[in-house]
């Protein structure tokens, strides 16, 4: 074991991350539901603003666990071109599915933001946080969701990593830090002690206190 637990991991990953604390620009965001205990340690390091960047998978009619893209926050769509080139699905089967995914995408927000609104991620720095990357499919949705968004920066950082998943995503976005990428990797859960599940209670908790945090900071 590595970590003790997700606040431990997100306190180590934020040592990594000392270069952003303190600047205005900065915004970091959480892949629920394990990557907010990490990321809420990182926010109060930093001294920024943290929320949440969900994702849903937009998966191929009777075959949901191939991804034929996703949906993220803001109302982004991206496609797998690969998938696409191969599988011939009508547009009219992509918006049905995408609209179901918004819908639980949204009351996912709802749940875990309140009325809070999203946040604007134009110009900005953002560190994209969660509690580690095994294949980094979701880490990579998120990614190219954000990047249609136009900040001026994608940081992804997360506690513990393959190396070679690490690697990869060092083509996809402005910085990658990978506190530690232990071989043989196998899976994130085997560097924790406590890999227990977050649940929705406890994302709605830390965001609200985050807000509250950022709300007694402001001048």
């Amino acid at each position: 074991m590595i970590y003790r637990d997700r606040t431990e991991a997100g306190k180590r990953l934020a040592a990594e991350l000392e270069a952003y604390a303190g600047r205005a620009d900065v915004l970091v965001l959480a892949l629920p539901r394990g990557g907010v205990p990490v990321a809420f340690e990182v926010a109060a390091a930093l001294h920024a603003p943290l929320d949440i960047f969900l994702v849903r998978k937009l998966g191929v009619p009777g075959h949901e666990e191939l991804a034929m893209g996703a949906i993220a926050t803001g109302g982004v769509r991206v496609l797998n071109e690969d998938v696409m080139r191969y599988i011939n699905i009508p547009d009219e089967v992509i918006d049905a599915v995408a609209a179901k995914e918004q819908r639980e995408l949204a009351r996912r927000e709802q749940l875990y933001r309140d009325d809070r609104p999203a946040p604007d991620v134009r110009g900005r720095t953002v560190i994209l946080v969660d509690d580690g990357l095994a294949t980094g499919s979701t880490m990579r949705a998120a990614a190219a969701a954000l990047r249609k968004q136009q900040p001026a920066k994608i940081i992804v950082a997360v506690p513990v990593a393959a190396a070679a998943t690490c690697d990869e995503f060092r083509a996809e976005v402005d910085e990658v830090v990978c506190a530690v990428t232990p071989e043989p990797f196998q899976a994130v859960g085997l560097w924790y002690k406590d890999f227990s599940q977050t649940t929705d209670e406890e994302v709605h908790d830390l965001l609200a206190q985050a807000a509250g945090r950022e709300k007694r900071a402001a001048p």
